[in-house]
């Protein structure tokens, strides 16, 4: 569990452009993955599981941000 926490952790200093920017690393290298995987298996395929994880946890923390801008904007 700590590695999840690590992650959560390290989200906390990026900010919107940067959490776009590692969306679209992490989608990248899990399409190159499974691409990977559907010539010859993985030596480890729960690495796909764990990036698609990541990168929902990402999208999930890019949301978050963006509801709280919006919510700051409509109080101002």
């Amino acid at each position: 569990m700590s590695k999840k926490i690590d992650f959560v952790n390290s989200l906390k200093d990026l900010n919107e452009v940067d959490l776009k920017a590692r969306i679209q690393e992490d989608e990248l290298r899990m399409k190159k993955l499974e691409f990977a995987h559907a010539i010859s298996p993985l030596e480890n395929p729960m690495s796909i599981r764990a990036l698609r994880k990541d990168v929902a946890r990402l999208k999930t923390a890019l949301h978050q941000r963006v509801k709280k801008a919006g919510a700051e904007a409509e109080t101002t």
